[in-house]
């Protein structure tokens, strides 16, 4: 088991990526092996949170903005299992910043002292939308919570990547100390329990940049990502890449454990059931 990487150090790592011309790819891990393989393949960033254990036990991922366990208290559970077997990579708690029956900064305190460096906004009120959404911002439930819980994140100087919807999202965030952004295009496309309903590629682009210029006029700093919907194989994120201007990478959580699970142990019992005698 590796040490606890600091802000500090997660940053420069990442900023020597972008100077090298290679890009930040960041990957959600629901499991130990998840997250261990993934360091194998050299994502720069982990993070993990309470929809990789019901992606990974083959529920979608959207279960884990429903109320069927405590969000916060699985991704300290989580910890006990993949913190062990990350080496040198930056790993990132999910955190509900909305949760009520969390004192945030008491929580915080409780993530960097279990070993993780950095957060994410997650479960997050953003992928609601409609009178549903409008409702939750009208009973103290809202996306403010989450940029308040980024701000104290920073000011404990742990990594913030938070998940943004919106040019307003981002200046937000970039306000409140976010180190990365990750500008979410909605529930991951393809596989057995992906989405069928997303925007476009090229609608996506579109809203990626918007949200990235956003960003770079508060902290012109700031590390972009993608993340989401139609992006869900390596060719959508380099045709995003290509383009937009100044998105520094991907990341990926149903892509990168999600899909390749799914391919790699059918085909791996497709193998062994073509066995002869």
């Amino acid at each position: 088991m590796g040490k606890r990487i600091s802000r500090s150090e997660a940053l420069a790592k990442l900023k020597a990526e972008i100077a090298a011309g290679r890009p930040i790819i960041g990957a959600g891990a629901g499991t130990g092996i998840s997250a261990k393989f993934a360091e194998k393949g050299g994502v720069d960033i982990i993070i993990i949170y309470n929809s990789g254990r019901y992606r990974m036990a083959g529920r979608g991922s959207l279960a884990g903005l429903l109320p069927y366990g405590d969000a916060n208290a699985i991704v300290m559970d989580m910890a006990r299992e993949v913190l062990p077997v990350v080496d040198h990579t930056p790993v990132l708690a999910g955190v509900c910043g909305t949760d009520p029956f969390r004192l945030m900064d008491v929580f915080l305190e409780e993530v960097k002292a279990a070993g993780f460096s950095g957060v994410q906004n997650f479960p997050t009120v953003g992928l609601f939308d409609g009178v549903f959404r409008q409702n939750l911002e009208e009973t103290g439930m809202g996306y403010g919570l989450e940029v308040e819980m980024v701000r104290k994140a920073h000011e404990l100087d742990l990594l913030t990547c938070p998940y943004v919807f919106s040019p307003a999202d981002a200046r937000a965030m970039a306000e409140a100390g976010a180190d990365v952004l990750v500008p979410h295009m909605g529930l991951t496309t393809k596989g057995s329990i992906g989405a069928h309903t997303a925007v476009t590629l090229d609608e996506a682009a579109e809203r990626v940049q918007a949200m990235h210029d956003a960003a770079k006029e508060v902290n012109p700093d700031i590390i972009v990502l993608c993340h989401g919907g139609p992006i869900a194989e390596p060719e959508d994120a380099q045709y995003i890449l290509q383009h937009t201007q100044g998105i520094a990478g991907f990341f990926g959580a149903s892509s990168i454990e999600r899909l390749a699970t799914e391919r790699a142990i059918t085909e791996q019992a497709k193998r062994f059931k073509g066995i002869s005698f």
